[in-house]
């Protein structure tokens, strides 16, 4: 046997050798009648198999990853591979030295079927126990929920959660040591973002800005296209915590491409002020909210969800992702799984959920506009 020459209607729409064939560039919902014929060496051609009838998934179905390819910055919004700009909604973890039990096949599989959550931000503490005391075993922890999430068709934001102390450069020699390597395996791959910088804190803008400028040409030698988040002074609130506003960044951005800048807020502690720092920002540079909480800045106390919600309208009307903190069963009201939840859950439904939890579950299983 030559080939086989696959047809709709009497248009020759693939022709191969083996047993498969892949049509690619059909409309989403539309409806594809077949037929088959096989040609021998001398081009002999047999008669046309039985009509096979197919039709496309509707747009946007499948995991968000199937949905919307590689990410990448348009102007001062995140756009998938067909240029739409789009919101990624999901859940950090909390620290891996700390609740890694909490991510596992039946969590992990909860957070993307039942929370349909599009995004997983794997948060990796530098010090508090964490990386500085063992790179290899939490690089490689990083590693196994990269690979995690991409199983389950999510995006991962890789998170330099470094915290204390507040200047990202006392970590920076560790930093390029370790996106070096994440940078290295993973970049075939295209459900990631790179967060650079937790929470910088009593840093200017410019110290934060150098570090980037440092380690950001260290990851694109080896991944030109994945986002690279950049956190902001005052605990990534764009200065505001600090007595400042988003125009440091605005009039003095950091000298690289396909990027965005992170803020983080607690709704019980950051009000109007913070919710219009984030606002006027979102219109003039890049935004990405990698971390929020409905309750005090402490991941504790008393959940304000009238002003959450003050917050999640903005974020949907100005397409700012967002990830809420966080995904463990911490006693803070802030980790939405009851103490003792993991690591044997049940992590499907409501029945192990706090308050939170069940609020922002809600909110990460509201339809996407992919």
């Amino acid at each position: 046997m030559k080939d086989y020459r696959v047809r709709e209607g009497d248009t020759v729409v693939a022709t191969v050798t083996g047993a498969t064939a892949q049509i690619t560039g059909l409309a989403a919902s539309s409806t594809h009648t077949y037929t088959v014929t096989a040609r021998d060496p001398s081009d002999n051609e047999s008669d046309r198999s039985a009509t096979v009838t197919a039709t496309t998934q509707p747009a946007g179905t499948g995991t968000p990853v199937a949905a919307n390819g590689q990410l990448h910055v348009c102007g001062v919004r995140l756009c998938n591979e067909h240029g739409k700009e789009i919101q990624l909604r999901g859940m950090s973890t909390h620290g891996l030295q700390w609740y890694y039990q909490c991510l596992n096949t039946a969590s992990l599989n909860a957070l993307a079927d039942d929370w349909k959550a599009d995004v997983l931000r794997i948060s990796m503490y530098i010090q508090e126990d964490g990386y500085e005391t063992n790179p290899r075993l939490f690089t490689d922890r990083v590693h196994n929920l990269i690979e995690q999430a991409t199983a389950r068709g999510m995006y991962a934001i890789v998170d330099w959660h470094m915290l204390t102390p507040g200047d990202p450069t006392y970590n920076l020699a560790r930093a390029k040591t370790f996106f070096t390597e994440i940078a290295q395996r993973h970049n075939g791959k295209n459900n990631l973002l790179y967060e650079i910088a937790n929470e910088p804190s009593g840093v200017s803008w410019s110290t934060i800005r150098n570090y980037a400028h440092q380690l950001i040409p260290v990851i694109r030698q080896y991944d030109p296209e994945t986002p690279i988040l950049v956190g902001t002074r005052a605990w990534s609130s764009l200065g505001v915590s600090d007595g400042a506003s988003e125009t440091e960044v605005v009039n003095n951005p950091v000298n690289a491409t396909n990027i965005m800048y992170t803020f983080h807020f607690y709704a019980a502690s950051h009000g109007t002020e913070y919710l219009n720092t984030l606002s006027r920002a979102a219109d003039k540079i890049p935004m990405f909210v990698t971390e929020f909480g409905t309750q005090t800045s402490s991941g504790d106390g008393s959940n304000n969800f009238t002003r959450s919600q003050q917050y999640l309208d903005l974020m949907a009307q100005k397409k700012i992702s967002w990830t809420n903190w966080n995904y463990s069963d911490d006693e803070r009201s802030g980790a939405v799984f009851t103490e003792g939840t993991c690591p044997n859950g049940p992590f499907t439904g409501t029945s192990r959920l706090k308050a939170a939890g069940v609020w922002v579950r809600d909110r990460v299983r509201t339809a996407d506009d992919f």
